[in-house]
């Protein structure tokens, strides 16, 4: 599709190349309230930033489109995007809308409510440009957005995981779930296991692999473990790309680490699990915050079964919530960086 003419007065200094060379190219990759915390965080730093998000979410208005459409869901999209957004009134205005949700009246069919409107400027780009990256980059242009998001993969990915429960009777049952909302919810009352994609062979998205190799950083995490983080493990092509890639790789532990779908993990069974998925990728950097962090000699020899120093650092809100400050994390990952090129190791 050609660029409307009438566009180019406002979308042309968006459109615009930078003007100096970032100091490092950094590639996250996740989804949800995890990579959008990542990304605020990255976005004040001198950093080229791309953003490859996990496309297998099948619930809400996500799903809904997902289903209707048949293109990819956007939710987890829509969330790197605003995460994006200048910290300016520009930014924060479109941030706030590409967020808004629709609330419909209480007697009528509902069929708009809880969509998010941002999920749906992304679907009708994606109709009228015929291409999901060439869409997204239209939504970033418009937005402002400080960086390239990228899905994961073309093809929409369907989650399957293997969830353990304890019967009234004391034994075990073992369910196979299929999709990333009904598996979130079983793991509520289990434990998961085996998980997979389907399609299993699907292609990764060719700009993201590109991404990957370019980087000078790939950083995984935070985000929910099993759907948010391990995805990018399970797709063949995108695994490779981060076992291949010459740039570092950092890990983003999570600030709390029993969650519904990692229920009894501590955060070294978190980074045991990454090593199960993915035994070729080597980890270079583990962030966490202290608090997270039940075990450290435990947690530390996870890490260096990795290969991985492991980076100790305050990076919550002060009120300690398991939220993240986008300050405190932003400077983490700062003195990361400058840890790796000073010592070089």
């Amino acid at each position: 599709m050609d660029i409307p003419t009438g566009f180019l007065p406002m979308l042309a200094p968006r459109l615009s190349p930078p003007t100096s060379a970032a100091r490092w190219r950094v590639t996250a990759l996740g989804g949800g309230h995890g990579l959008s915390a990542s990304l605020q965080a990255l976005r004040s730093l001198d950093a080229e930033l791309t953003a490859v998000v996990t496309v297998a979410d099948d619930g809400g208005s996500s799903g809904t489109l997902r289903q209707e459409f048949g293109v990819l869901p956007p939710g987890d999209l829509r969330m790197a995007l605003a995460a994006l957004c200048d910290d300016t009134e520009w930014g924060r205005t479109w941030a706030d809308v590409m967020q808004h949700r629709f609330t419909t009246l209480p007697d009528s069919p509902g069929t708009m409510d809880q969509h998010a409107l941002g999920n749906l400027l992304i679907v009708a780009l994606w109709e009228m440009m015929g291409d999901p990256v060439d869409g997204l980059r239209w939504a970033g242009s418009l937005l402002g957005a400080r960086g390239t998001v990228l899905p994961m993969s073309l093809a929409p990915l369907t989650i399957h995981g293997n969830v353990l429960t304890q019967l009234d009777g004391g034994g075990l049952s073992t369910r196979r779930i299929v999709g990333q909302s009904a598996l979130a919810i079983a793991a509520q009352a289990g434990t998961v296991s085996d998980v997979t994609l389907e399609p299993e062979d699907a292609a990764g998205t060719p700009q993201a692999l590109a991404a990957l190799e370019a980087a000078d950083w790939n950083i995984l995490g935070p985000g929910s473990w099993y759907t948010s983080v391990l995805p990018h493990l399970l797709l063949p092509d995108v695994r490779r790309a981060l076992e291949d890639s010459p740039a570092r790789t950092l890990v983003t532990m999570n600030l709390q680490t029993h969650t519904t779908e990692t229920n009894g993990m501590d955060a070294a069974a978190h980074l045991d699990l990454l090593g199960r998925y993915a035994p070729g990728l080597v980890i270079d950097a583990v962030l966490a915050d202290p608090s997270s962090v039940e075990d450290e000699s435990r947690f530390r020899a996870a890490a260096e079964r990795l290969g991985a120093r492991v980076f100790f650092d305050r990076v919550s809100v002060r009120s300690g919530e398991p939220v993240h400050d986008q300050l405190r994390l932003a400077a983490a990952y700062r003195d990361v960086f400058e840890t790796f090129e000073t010592t070089g190791s």
